[in-house]
């Protein structure tokens, strides 16, 4: 589904370049001054910010998945988690590690999804 927005075709619900984290600096900055919270294993690291969408950064390493395979799809779980609960989210710096181990899949999508609406609230 998409809308009309200055003569531009969007994604409603889009995951573009200006909703992800890209600069190490950001990483950095909230790995140290970021409020951190771990519930099911999850370590998210959320900062607020003036104004603008929401944006996510993915931390996740070979030890969370030996395989670049599972390793993408952990990451196709959280971008789809958050990129369906951002609406939500407001004006919101998000930094998600996955718990070692965890697997890919319906069950890690729902929990994602509880996480960042507990974060919108």
């Amino acid at each position: 589904m998409t809308s009309e927005l200055g003569g531009t075709k969007r994604a409603r619900y889009g995951l573009d370049a200006e909703r992800r984290l890209a600069v190490k600096a950001d990483f950095e900055r909230l790995l140290q001054h970021g409020t951190r919270r771990s519930r099911s294993g999850y370590t998210l690291f959320t900062s607020v910010r003036a104004g603008g969408p929401p944006r996510l950064g993915i931390l996740i390493s070979r030890k969370h998945a030996t395989k670049a395979t599972v390793r993408n799809r952990i990451k196709r779980c959280i971008r789809e988690a958050f990129r369906l609960e951002q609406p939500g989210l407001g004006a919101l710096d998000v930094l998600v590690r996955p718990p070692y181990g965890a697997r890919p899949g319906a069950q890690m999508l729902r929990r994602l999804r509880e996480l960042f609406s507990e974060l919108g609230k």
